[in-house]
């Protein structure tokens, strides 16, 4: 393939960032949608996947993860993770973030409510979402996936402003 089949027009580009980059398959027709299934949401579109480090893409797939997760909790649930592979427990989610190029960090507190923090290479990641009963029975669920896809939405408008 030559370099010039490799040029796309700005339509062509634009389609390209729209597409959706994931897919998913379930055997009841009527589970709720899942994090593939969803539309990219703009500020994950606006910056080109080649211009993303591991850390970032992970990142940002984690919130769509986190948030479609929690969309389908009630109000007696809170998000939480269990470590596949390892006898680390669950850690219920309060932040999460990455340092580029290929480190994702998980902030949150474990089972006994010891403060809890997961470093993990991009590579390495392998978590399983769950939902655990809230500590505090009567008070509003803590919802962090909104918090991340706020923050994700804020940080996308500074850069274009600094642009």
């Amino acid at each position: 393939m030559s370099d010039y089949d490799q040029i796309q027009t700005t339509a062509e580009a634009h389609e390209a960032a729209a597409l959706q980059y994931g897919r998913a398959v379930h055997a009841n027709p009527n589970a709720p949608r899942t994090a593939e299934q969803l539309p990219l949401p703009d500020a994950l579109s606006r910056k080109p996947l080649d211009q993303k480090s591991p850390a970032e893409w992970a990142y940002e797939r984690l919130i769509l993860y986190i948030n479609n997760f929690e969309q389908q909790l009630d109000n007696e649930h809170e998000i939480a993770m269990g470590f596949a592979g390892s006898e680390s427990g669950v850690l219920r989610i309060e932040g999460i973030g990455y340092f580029d190029p290929d480190i994702v960090t998980f902030y949150g507190t474990d089972g006994t409510g010891a403060k809890t923090q997961l470093v993990q290479h991009v590579t390495q990641l392998n978590v399983m979402l769950r939902a655990l009963p809230k500590h505090e029975p009567e008070a509003a669920p803590a919802r962090i996936g909104f918090r991340l896809a706020a923050d994700l939405e804020n940080s996308d408008a500074d850069e274009s402003k600094k642009a």
